[in-house]
Order: C-alpha cells, then sequence, then structure tokens
C-alpha cells in the first residue's frame, strides 16, 4: 500500500493514540501489543502521539508496546510540541529530548506545532518553535514538520503564509463539521489545497458521536449498508478519506473490536459513490439542524478542573438527552456527577474554555446542562 505523498509512509490510515485500551486508569499494555500486531501486520505503520495525551502514559506505552518489539524502519511515529509543557526558546529542547527518551527513539518522522490557533500561535511565534523545529530537522532528529489546527480557515491561511516550510497539516475532518461554521473542515481542507499542503485527518468520526446516531439517521445508513457487512465507522472513515488532499486518516481506537472494523474499510479503502456521499452530508446537515454539542470527548477539559468536573461525560448525557431518550440521559448523568464535580460547581475560572479544541462555551453549556439534566424524568 503506497502513500502518494510520503513514500515510507504505507496506506492512508493511522493509529492515533490518544484513546487507547485502558484497565483501572492505567494503559492495557496487553490489548494494545495485540492492536499494534494486528496493524502492523495489515501492512499499515504510522502512530501518531503527543506528550500530554493519557496523562502523559501514551508516549510510555508506545515505547513499550511498539518501539521496543518493532525496528525502528518498521514503524512511522509521529509525536507534538504543545503549547502547555513550554514558555520560551529555551524550553522546547529539553522537552523534545524527553518525549525521545519517553518513547525511545532517536528520531520522530513527522513533529508537528499542536493545536494551532490564535490562543496559542503567538506563543509559538515568540519562542521560535517553528525554527527551532527546522534545526531539529537539519539535525536528522526529525524528517518532517507541520502542525495540528484548531481555528478558523482564514487563520489557517494565515499561518501557511508565514511558514510555506510547513510539510503537512492535521485538520479535524469529518461529515458533521464539513460545513460547520466553527471547525470550517472544508474551508480548513480547501486552504490546505490551495497551498499544496497534505491534509492529515484527526476526529473523523468526531468522538464517537457519528456512530451513535439518531434513530432516523441510523435508518438512512443502514439503507446504504444493506447486507455489505460495514458499520457507521466505516462510512465516516472513507468520507474523510474520500479527497484527494489527504495524506493520512487518523483513527484513535480503544479495543480490538475497533481495531477490526476500522482495518475492514480502510486497509484498501472504497471511494464513496454520489449517492453515499450525499447521504452522509445531509446527515451531518441534520445533527448540526438537531443542536448537539460538538464536543469530541478528548478530555483537555477535564485535565486542569480544579472541580474536577467530568465534562464531557455532562455534555454525551446531554446530547442523549436532545434526542429525547430522557431516561437513559438521567442515569449518564447520575454516574458522570457521583465520583466528580456537579456543574454547578465550576467556579468559572475559563480554563476549560482556554484549551478546548471545539471552542465551546463550556461555562454557559455546564448552567443549561444542569438546568435540564438534574430533573428525574418522571
Amino acid at each position: 500500500m503506497e502513500n502518494r505523498f510520503f513514500n515510507e509512509v504505507k496506506g492512508r490510515f493511522g493509529f492515533g493514540c490518544m484513546r487507547l485500551p485502558m484497565k483501572q486508569g492505567e494503559v492495557d499494555y496487553e490489548t494494545f501489543r495485540r492492536m499494534v500486531d494486528r496493524f502492523m501486520d495489515a501492512g499499515l505503520n504510522y502512530f501518531d502521539t503527543a506528550h500530554g495525551y493519557l496523562d502523559e502514559k501514551s508516549e510510555i506505552a508506545i515505547r513499550e508496546c511498539l518501539v521496543r518489539r518493532y525496528p525502528r524502519e518498521a514503524f512511522i511515529l509521529t509525536n507534538k510540541l504543545s503549547q502547555n509543557y513550554f514558555q520560551k526558546e529555551e524550553d522546547i529542547r529539553p522537552l523534545f529530548e524527553k518525549q525521545l527518551e519517553c518513547c525511545g527513539v532517536d528520531y520522530f518522522d513527522f513533529y508537528l506545532m499542536h493545536a494551532q490557533g490564535r490562543g496559542c500561535y503567538d506563543q509559538y511565534q515568540n519562542a521560535r518553535a517553528y525554527e527551532v523545529a527546522q534545526e531539529l530537522k537539519k539535525e536528522g532528529k526529525v524528517h518532517h514538520v507541520g502542525l495540528s489546527f484548531h481555528d478558523n480557515a482564514e487563520f489557517l491561511d494565515k499561518i501557511l503564509t508565514d511558514h510555506p516550510e510547513i510539510e503537512v497539516v492535521q485538520i479535524q475532518f469529518n461529515y458533521l463539521d464539513y460545513e460547520e461554521e466553527t471547525v470550517q473542515s472544508r474551508a480548513c481542507y480547501e486552504v490546505c489545497v490551495k497551498h499544496g499542503v497534505p491534509v492529515l485527518v484527526m476526529e473523523p468520526v468526531k468522538g464517537g458521536s457519528l456512530i451513535n446516531l439518531p434513530d432516523s439517521q441510523k435508518a438512512r445508513l443502514d439503507a446504504l449498508i444493506g447486507d455489505s457487512g460495514a458499520d457507521y465507522a466505516s462510512y465516516a472513515l472513507r468520507f474523510a478519506e474520500h479527497f484527494d488532499q489527504m495524506f493520512m486518516v487518523l483513527s484513535g481506537m480503544s479495543n480490538m473490536e475497533q481495531m477490526e472494523s476500522n482495518l475492514s474499510c480502510m486497509v484498501e479503502p472504497k471511494p464513496l459513490d454520489e449517492n453515499e456521499m450525499q447521504t452522509l452530508l445531509d446527515i451531518g446537515r441534520y445533527l448540526r439542524e438537531e443542536g448537539q454539542i460538538p464536543c469530541t470527548g478528548c478530555r483537555y477539559c477535564t485535565k486542569d478542573c480544579p472541580q474536577q468536573i467530568a465534562i464531557p461525560d455532562i455534555f454525551s448525557a446531554w446530547n442523549v438527552k436532545k434526542r429525547r431518550q430522557d431516561f437513559p440521559a438521567f442515569g449518564m448523568y447520575q454516574h458522570a456527577i457521583r465520583d466528580n464535580g456537579k456543574p454547578e460547581d465550576c467556579i468559572k475560572c475559563g480554563s476549560c474554555e482556554e484549551i478546548c479544541p471545539q471552542h465551546l462555551q463550556i461555562r454557559d453549556l455546564l448552567e443549561e446542562a444542569a438546568e435540564v439534566l438534574s430533573r428525574p424524568p418522571f
């Protein structure tokens, strides 16, 4: 399986390591090893991580389950420079060396400026982060430099104009966000095409929300699937892969079932036909109009929450409530607050909103969620 943009990469499907299999708060190494082996046996080789993933456990898991078990040339490893781990230029190289050590490697194939947007771009510019990354490339410690992005298309155009040396851009891209005004998947993709930069896809299944569809939209996909054996995730992944400038589609898989499902459609992905494409776009339009909270469950917001509020779990319950599934929503909400803070405990510090990739107004949404979900459905 060749990759049209980078010869060393096999295929167009990557293993995102932000949602690994977990057991009692730790990465389940036994399951992860089996998933790594299955992924490699399928002829694929691209793995993606970041220092902060899984409370800094993702890199270590990659070292133990991938790096120590396969020769370095057998896999492609991407890591990222995240804003909360540096303040000035002098901080970057020590962090980078720590990342190499945690992963157990001498170089990264791809190194991305993480989660670029208005809120952090000046920090990267002032610390000469892009320039330091190019220095690391010259030293052979990085093979390709890119960025991941969470903002609008206009700002992405600015960054790529400022830094024409960027070799790849990772954006959120799925059929729900394709025409979404905040994420602007389509417009951001078109900016990448304009600059001739290959695109990495994150959140192709929107944190699982494109699997847990309302019944009316499940029926529309079921009609497409027929007796083919496909599933809802396969259509989301194929949508993301369908576009010509796509270099790689990432999926965060947390069990073997997800792995097998994804491999079944992505080892040799079949292009969508016109009817399939239109159906997915129509479903995306329906979901936007339904008013679902576009939370992907990345859990960035919970890490520094002083009240330990399980924000993604509360929003998930609210989305279920919006589908008029009152009893399940109430149970999910009670579970979310059982051992965590309640929405009304929020002190409005705003740390969650500063880091949210979806730019959600979390503080206001928590107030609304508390009012809607705290009442028993009887």
